[in-house]
């Protein structure tokens, strides 16, 4: 049987990182801050397990000064929803207290702006509501801006069709290094959801905020989780050397009643929107994948094993070629020579999604089930048939990756390895680019497979007709 341990049991170690210099801004390295990108084989940022402390159990940042923020987005991730545990607001205001003056609410939809800042200001953190204004575009906001509401940080939770280019509208990251250059960026995930032509954008984005100096932080959570970090510490710490990442995504399509999401024109597929999170996963582990490499076949909605019974939008409204897969399987190679596979299905019901990452090594198997709901890892090591449990209670990885961010802004540490930045913007486009090239190697296999069919079904009619 798998023995269970406490995570205080298994945290205690020394770490295998160099010792770096004092936290002043001017000598942090680039990746640290989020700016920057780091191509090591799986050598990403990492973080001591044990220094991500629970919501609960964490204290307010010190100091009586305002800190302010501005949100832009009114929506699920900005403030919460029943449909998962996304609540940027709600972390802050526990990592800030007091502090936290929401300075500005960006959103063109001004009605529920409005309605979502009354909620706030009827609870009990209205200290940081009382004073925010609701505008429909940044820019407005800008006009109507003084001084004392310049912000510190910046959080964009938009909908991801809306950023990640050059283009007028869908350009939040470069107003945002227009009008408040250096300010700290945290962008949610994916980059953008455009046509792929667009990709080369967001690198550009990219490389403007990197040398912007600004601290950037992208919303790949997972990354934050304990059960991730204690992975990456086991790899660090044995020296082991990744052989292949298997990754498996299911969601339950029952509750995703947003016709959007069952529209690749709109939300780019399943892969790109939702299995965003497994393909980054994978690349923090395997290191950089030869994009020429990736290979995929998907099951599609037209065939005889894509029928679904419980889809709570009506498909008809959606044309044929736009329709979302059912079913997305893809291999790659690493740049390293390891491999990767990644499937993501359209097949279960109810609300709960059934989501695992393993990854080999020689001798070892680390396996993550369930990182959304009840992260669990199971470690298989040399010498031990058997696999050890591991299990994090109360771990909250999206108050870590927002407390990680701050105390960086704040500057407060001292510690080198206090807090990192996991997911730099141009990391991010990598697995933006990733997730497109699943997406594209899928639809030209099932073009090819449509073809084939046409084609024989061509000879087939010749055929009868010689006869």
């Amino acid at each position: 049987m798998a023995s269970t341990r406490r995570l205080s049991s298994t945290l205690e170690m020394t770490s295998t990182k160099q010792p770096a210099s004092r936290r002043g801004s001017e000598r942090r390295p680039p990746d640290r801050r989020g700016s920057g990108y780091s191509s090591g084989q799986s050598r990403r940022p990492s973080i001591d397990p044990s220094r991500l402390i629970p919501m609960d159990k964490t204290t307010h940042v010190g100091g009586t000064n305002d800190f302010n923020v501005v949100f832009i987005g009114a929506g699920n991730i900005m403030f919460g929803s029943d449909e998962g545990p996304w609540n940027h607001s709600f972390r802050f205001e526990h990592k800030l207290g007091l502090r936290l003056k929401v300075v500005a609410l960006i959103d063109p939809a001004i009605e529920r702006a409005t309605a979502v800042l009354q909620k706030k200001c009827d609870s009990f953190v209205i200290s940081a509501y009382q004073a925010t204004r609701v505008f429909k575009t940044l820019e407005d906001f800008v006009k109507n801006m003084s001084q004392k509401d310049r912000p510190r940080a910046i959080v964009v939770g938009s909908p991801p069709m809306f950023r990640g280019t050059l283009q007028p509208g869908r350009d939040i990251e470069m107003q945002i290094l227009k009008y408040f250059p250096g300010v700290a960026i945290f962008m949610e995930k994916p980059i953008a959801t455009g046509p792929k032509h667009e990709l080369e954008q967001s690198f550009q984005i990219s490389k403007a905020i990197s040398d912007s100096g600004a601290i950037c932080s992208v919303g790949y959570m997972l990354r934050y989780l304990k059960a991730v970090q204690k992975m990456k510490q086991i790899i660090e710490e044995n020296g082991l050397t990744v052989m292949v990442t298997i990754a498996r995504y299911a969601c339950a399509y029952e509750a995703i009643a947003k016709p959007d999401w069952w529209d690749k024109s709109k939300s780019a597929g399943p892969v790109i929107e939702q299995g965003t999170h497994f393909c980054d996963l994978s690349r923090y582990f395997g290191g950089e994948v030869d994009i020429a490499s990736v290979a995929a076949h998907s099951l599609d909605w037209d065939e005889n094993a894509g029928h679904l019974s419980k889809v709570q939008i009506d498909e008809s409204k959606i044309a044929p070629e736009n329709r979302i897969p059912r079913v997305t399987a893809a291999t790659w190679k690493y740049s390293s020579g390891a491999v990767g596979s990644f499937i993501h299905t359209v097949t279960l019901q109810g609300h709960n999604y059934s989501c695992e990452l393993e990854i080999h090594a020689d001798g070892y198997s680390l396996k993550l089930v369930n990182p959304y709901v009840q992260p669990t890892l199971y470690v298989r090591k040399p010498g031990d048939d058997h696999e050890q449990m591991y299990t994090f209670p109360d771990d909250d990885p999206f108050f870590s990756e927002v407390s990680n961010w701050i105390d960086i802004i704040e500057d407060i540490e001292e510690d080198p390895e206090a807090a990192q930045i996991l997911s730099s913007y141009e990391d991010a486009c990598r697995t933006y680019e990733l997730t497109w090239a699943i997406r594209e190697a899928s639809e030209r296999s099932r073009a090819a497979r449509l073809a084939a069919s046409k084609a024989a079904a061509t000879v087939f009619e010749e055929e009868g007709e010689a006869e």
